[in-house]
């Protein structure tokens, strides 16, 4: 297996943090980010067990144009080049329509629409050629859940702009795909103001999906690292849902 330099944002917790030992386990090289400086270092020390190499941080809101640009600067002074990205940071913010407000709205589009595309943007000239960008989507973009209007545009709006990208980084090896999950047992529920007994529940109802369970971390890392690796070089713009049937 030729070992590889890997970017993965939002990588303190759930599907990064589970993405980023995967990787670490197949013997690559990675760069992780998170918004808070003791988790991060936290996640690097239990990834570097995993790995042979050291694991380097970053610390970067997504939501923070200055932290990207300072992040891509110190990337660029250390000439860093990367194989493949994981733009997996993101946030949840159930607010029924109704209730919308702006800052929810300002809020969920920063991290989970700008955030991706601009560190995509700044990250350009860190990428090797060729290059794979994997998003962490979610299952929402095509199906409905109550409170979920503004987190499904925001993850929307990224699949639609990465349709032109394709073809705009076609020239530098670029290629970008996603990942959509269904629902995951992260700390997304709990960050998302759900009591433990609505976890719960959720996590009951889907014992009635074809697959009998939540999805987990581990389902999504092993998709992921599949679009990072050449097995994935045809695949242009494709979403692979990992929902457990939730769909059907």
């Amino acid at each position: 297996m030729t070992l590889r330099h890997y970017l993965v944002t939002g990588a303190t917790a759930g599907i990064g943090l589970t993405t980023a030992k995967v990787l670490a386990t197949q013997g690559h090289q990675l760069t992780i980010t998170g918004r808070d400086s003791q988790r991060l270092q936290k996640a690097a020390s239990e990834i570097s067990q995993l790995s042979n190499h050291a694991v380097a941080t970053q610390l970067c809101d997504s939501a923070d144009m200055s932290q990207i640009l300072d992040m891509t600067r110190a990337l660029q002074n250390d000439g860093i080049a990367f194989d493949g990205l994981v733009l997996n940071a993101g946030t949840f913010l159930p607010q029924t329509f109704e209730d919308l407000t702006e800052t929810n709205f300002d809020q969920t589009m920063a991290v989970n629409f700008k955030g991706p595309l601009f560190s995509l943007h700044a990250l350009l000239p860190c990428l090797k050629n060729p290059a794979s960008v994997v998003f962490v989507s979610s299952l929402v973009v095509k199906k409905a859940f109550q409170g979920a209007a503004v987190y499904s545009a925001s993850k929307a709006a990224f699949e639609a702009t990465a349709l032109v990208l394709n073809q705009e980084l076609a020239a530098r090896g670029i290629r970008i795909n996603s990942v959509r999950p269904g629902v995951t047992a992260t700390e997304i529920q709990r960050k998302a103001g759900m009591s433990d007994e609505q976890i719960a529940g959720l996590m009951d109802s889907m014992q009635e999906t074809p697959l009998g369970r939540a999805l987990l971390p581990d389902d999504m890392a092993a998709a992921i690292s599949y679009l990072l690796s050449n097995a994935s070089i045809g695949m242009r713009n494709a979403h692979l849902d990992i929902d457990g049937g939730f769909g059907l």
